[in-house]
């Protein structure tokens, strides 16, 4: 992994990037930071033009986007014209909004769409990649929902954008996982799973937790992985300051 590769998921800093002006002075932050990319999420309303002109001037690629996922699935003509817009080749379904894991026709019809919403994408030049959290390690036909979505999309039609602590909670082996979807992972979300004095779960900072990183960065640069880019849903304090921890401690220690 190459400092180059690694990118700020801008969802971690979205209660800064509501208006234009305050995007402009994130991404100032952003790239102070050592960060070269960035993906887009939680941002915004602000035009994809003036998103462009601010990380442009600042030295920043826009690496990858989440879109909603009733517009990816239903209104795909859309996001192909806001990747468009943004110069950007990767997307990805967020979150399953809506979707009812207790009724299999419902994860059916979702992995169908997947599949021919990513074809769509895949013609016009888009890679489409699938977000986990926890939820998709319900049990699906036998198996967790995630490994039969994979199973019943084709690999040019949807890629993962693994999150290692929504694996990890969901029970799953991170190192695992990026080996199973060699080939298919352009990206991967980094976040960290620490435990607090309560005994309980929380998220951390790369580093700060008890992931092994050591070995799941390399498999993940293995198994064909672009950009690495880490995420943090809460931070305990200023998010910039967790984004970081974040990267000082990638840059230190897992550069190849």
């Amino acid at each position: 992994m190459k400092s180059a590769q690694i990118a700020a998921q801008l969802y971690t800093i979205r209660d800064h990037c509501t208006h234009a002006a305050d995007f402009a002075a994130s991404m100032k932050k952003i790239r102070a930071i050592g960060y070269t990319a960035v993906q887009i999420s939680g941002v915004g309303p602000i035009p994809e033009a003036e998103l462009v002109a601010v990380c442009r001037g600042e030295g920043l690629t826009i690496c990858a986007t989440h879109e909603p996922g009733a517009k990816i699935l239903d209104e795909t003509a859309q996001v192909i014209d806001r990747l468009g817009a943004l110069q950007c080749h990767l997307t990805a379904y967020p979150f399953p909004a809506g979707i009812d894991f207790k009724d299999g026709a419902v994860l059916e019809t979702l992995t169908q769409k997947l599949d021919l919403a990513g074809e769509k994408l895949r013609r016009a030049g888009i890679t489409l990649s699938y977000h986990n959290h926890a939820i998709e390690f319900v049990k699906f036909r036998g198996v967790p929902f995630l490994e039969y979505l994979y199973q019943n999309t084709r690999p040019e039609n949807l890629s993962a954008e693994i999150d290692t602590f929504w694996i990890h909670y969901g029970g799953g082996d991170v190192v695992e996982w990026c080996r199973k979807l060699r080939g298919r992972l352009p990206l991967i979300h980094l976040k960290d799973y620490g435990y607090t004095t309560e005994n309980k779960h929380t998220l951390c900072e790369i580093g700060a937790g008890t992931l092994p990183f050591d070995r799941i960065l390399p498999q993940a640069e293995a198994s064909g992985c672009t950009w690495f880019v880490v995420e943090q849903d809460t931070t305990p304090g200023d998010p910039f300051v967790s984004l970081r921890q974040s990267y000082d401690y990638l840059c230190a220690h897992h550069l190849s």
